[in-house]
């Protein structure tokens, strides 16, 4: 393919717009062909200054825009699913940022659409598989140099948590990351979960159990646990510490700029997940616009956004009733063998 990747963006908000910005000046290969987000105004701010884009309402609209090759979704987790079979039944392949599709029935369902097609079409967006820092570690835990990993210890802190955030949420989209990185950094499916949860944080809203503390059990007898604070008031903290049977690794220490003054040192600490993993953001996409100009799928498969949310359901269970829950999977379609 020699001409660039005509992409139809779907959703305008907070994600969708950086992904706007992120094809028109940052992407190699690829262009903005058409936006679709229901606030028609919020869409044409997001493609303000950037040609030849058509502005939508509804998502057939969009894919079916004059120089649409691709999608990238970036819309509300309950409206993917609908999006994603429409860019099945057009042929069109599809970067969905997680989660694929919140509830684990729903994601099955493309899981098995896509096995029919014969074919992958999927890359969910987790992009943290292309963030430098994660990249490495997975490299160091596939050479076994340190032995086999026993443990995850995981660190996911924001700043706030948005007005509707619930106590589901800590499990079911903030841990949803966790959920991808530690079955990809292991190669080893989540089979239980156990949720704890400590007195609430001052910091947090009315009725929000935040912090908490999640546990995974690994088919290979591994540990991950997790500590997800979203109201810390501080900044984005994310951390990874992988113990194996003759050693360790730490990620996430924010190799950042510390700024000296009279009287002290203060080190920045980013606010946002759209600054810390920026580069990531980047590395995805541009890996998803190289594939897709060569005619191949990469990255994370529908399998990852259907086990994702499995295991995720499996917590909010487990939140819920305050005991050990374990993870149940349909069986894995040859296509992702």
């Amino acid at each position: 393919m020699s001409e660039l990747l005509g992409v139809a963006v779907l959703g305008a908000g907070h994600m969708g717009a950086d992904h706007v910005r992120r094809i028109d000046r940052v992407v190699n290969g690829a262009r903005v062909a058409a936006v679709a987000d229901p606030d028609t105004g919020r869409a044409k701010d997001a493609v303000t200054g950037i040609d030849g884009v058509s502005v939508h309402t509804e998502v057939a609209a969009a894919l079916d825009a004059p120089g649409v090759q691709a999608v990238l979704i970036a819309s509300p987790g309950p409206a993917h699913e609908e999006a994603v079979l429409a860019a099945f039944d057009r042929g069109l392949p599809v970067l969905c940022e997680k989660p694929m599709v919140p509830e684990s029935a729903g994601a099955l369902r493309v899981v098995e659409a896509e096995a029919r097609l014969g074919r992958r079409l999927v890359q969910v967006g987790f992009m943290r598989r292309y963030d430098a820092e994660y990249q490495r570690l997975k490299s160091l835990l596939d050479s076994r140099r340190l032995g086999r990993p026993l443990m995850l210890h995981c660190t996911h802190r924001n700043v706030s948590s948005p007005p509707d955030f619930t106590s589901a949420m800590l499990v079911n989209s903030s841990v949803s990351h966790e959920i991808d990185v530690a079955r990809w950094l292991l190669d080893q499916e989540l089979t239980a979960v156990t949720v704890l949860r400590p007195r609430p944080s001052a910091g947090a809203p009315e009725g929000l159990l935040d912090p908490q503390f999640v546990v995974f059990e690994t088919a290979e007898g591994a540990l991950v646990d997790v500590e997800v604070f979203v109201n810390s008031g501080f900044g984005y903290q994310v951390r990874c510490e992988a113990v194996c049977e003759s050693g360790s690794a730490r990620i996430g220490e924010e190799h950042t700029m510390v700024v000296t003054t009279a009287g002290g040192a203060r080190e920045e600490v980013a606010q946002d997940y759209l600054v810390r993993f920026a580069a990531a953001y980047d590395r995805e996409v541009q890996a998803w616009v190289d594939a897709t100009r060569q005619g191949k799928v990469t990255g994370p498969s529908a399998w990852d956004g259907y086990a994702a949310s499995a295991v995720a359901e499996a917590g909010v269970r487990a939140l819920e009733s305050g005991g050990r829950v374990t993870v149940e999977l349909a069986p894995r379609p040859d296509l992702y063998a």
